[in-house]
C-alpha cells in the first residue's frame, strides 16, 4: 500500500490485513482514533493510512512526536504564539493546530504531554476556540486528532497521571497494532522489501529467513530496517544473497557478542541453531564454525575426494 507522501506500507499477515480493513472503516468517521502499540511496530503508518482513506485526504497531515518536544515548548508548538510572547518570539507564529485546520493532526507519544497541555487539548477537542501564546484573540480549528502510544494509558489514568477524561475522548476508536515477533510473514515481505531497496537483486537464503522470523524484534520495524541495511551494506561486492552469517550475532542468537544464548526446541532445530550461531561467529567461515563446534575435517586432495566430518 502506497501513503499519499511516498511512503510504502507492507502488509501480508493476516491480522495486519484485517488492521487495515478497520483502518478503511475508521476513516471515513470523524472521530478521534487512538492507536495503541510497541516503538517502531508502524503507528504511524496506520495515522497516514486514516488520514489517506478520510474525506480530509486532500488536506494537510502533520505530525509530532510529542516526546521530541521539550516540555517548555509543547503548548507554544501545538497553539502557537503571537509576537513578543517571550523572549525571541519576533514575530507570531502559527501552531500545529491551525496548520492541520480541515485536515488531521497526528499526536505522536501522546502519553508524554504533562497535565497543563492535557487539560488546554481536552478543550480544543471538544470544540472551544483558544489563545495562541501571548494572544488575545481566540482561534478556531477544525481538525481530526489521531494519537498514539507506547504505553498503558489505562494505567496512566490509573495512576493519576494521565487525564481520565482526555483519554476517553482521544479513544473513542482504539486500534491496536500487534508486534512485528506476532506476524512473522510481515516479517519475511518487509525484509525482502528493505532488501530491495539496497540490493534490488538481492535475496535471502533459507536460513536467513528462519533466523529472521525466529528472533523477537523488540525494535520492531525500525530494528528489522537497520539489520537489513546493515547486512547490505557490508556483504561483498557482487554477492546478492544474504546469509545467515551476514545478519549480527544477536539476531543469531546472541545477547553479546560471542555469548551464545541457549538453543531450544527438538534435536534437529537446536543442531541447526548452534550451526548458524557457530557461523555467525566465525563470520561465516565453514571450517572455523566447525572447528568450534568440535567437529575435525579433511581437506579434499582430488576430483574424487569428500569432506569428512566426525
Amino acid at each position: 500500500m502506497q501513503l499519499a507522501d511516498g511512503t510504502i506500507a507492507v502488509v501480508r499477515s493476516e491480522i495486519m490485513r484485517k488492521l487495515m480493513a478497520m483502518v478503511e472503516r475508521v476513516a471515513r468517521e470523524e472521530a478521534a482514533v487512538l492507536i495503541i502499540g510497541e516503538t517502531g511496530s508502524g503507528k504511524e503508518l496506520v495515522a497516514q493510512a486514516i488520514h489517506q482513506h478520510s474525506l480530509r485526504c486532500g488536506k494537510p497531515f502533520v505530525d509530532v512526536n510529542c516526546a521530541a518536544l521539550p516540555e517548555h515548548l509543547v503548548e507554544s508548538e501545538l497553539f502557537g504564539y503571537e509576537k513578543g510572547a517571550f523572549s525571541g518570539a519576533e514575530a507570531t507564529k502559527p501552531g500545529l493546530f491551525e496548520l492541520a485546520d480541515h485536515g488531521t493532526l497526528f499526536l505522536d507519544e501522546i502519553g508524554e504531554l504533562d497535565a497543563k497541555v492535557q487539560a488546554k487539548l481536552l478543550r480544543v477537542l471538544d470544540g472551544v476556540a483558544y489563545y495562541r501564546l501571548g494572544g488575545s484573540r481566540k482561534v478556531a480549528v477544525n481538525v481530526r486528532v489521531l494519537a498514539a502510544t507506547n504505553r498503558d494509558l489505562e494505567t496512566e489514568v490509573q495512576a493519576g497521571k494521565f487525564r481520565r477524561d482526555l483519554y476517553h475522548r482521544l479513544s473513542q476508536f482504539q486500534l491496536q497494532v500487534p508486534a512485528l515477533r506476532e506476524r512473522p510473514d510481515d516479517i519475511v515481505a518487509i525484509a525482502e522489501y528493505f532488501l530491495v531497496q539496497q540490493l534490488p537483486e538481492g535475496k535471502f537464503t533459507v536460513e536467513a529467513l528462519e533466523v529472521l522470523q525466529r528472533y523477537s524484534w523488540p525494535g520492531n520495524v525500525r530494528e528489522l530496517k537497520n539489520v537489513i541495511f546493515h547486512a547490505a551494506m557490508h556483504v561483498k561486492t557482487g554477492i546478492k544473497e544474504i546469509r545467515a552469517s551476514d545478519l549480527p550475532p544477536v539476531i543469531c542468537g546472541f545477547s553479546e557478542p560471542g555469548t551464545p544464548a541457549t538453543p531450544s526446541g527438538n534435536l534437529e532445530e537446536v543442531e541447526k541453531q548452534m550451526i548458524l550461531q557457530a557461523l555467525a561467529q566465525s563470520g561465516g567461515n565453514q571450517l572455523k564454525a566447525a572447528q568450534q563446534l568440535g567437529q575435525t575435517y579433511s581437506v579434499p586432495c582430488g576430483p574424487n575426494s569428500s569432506v569428512i566430518s566426525g
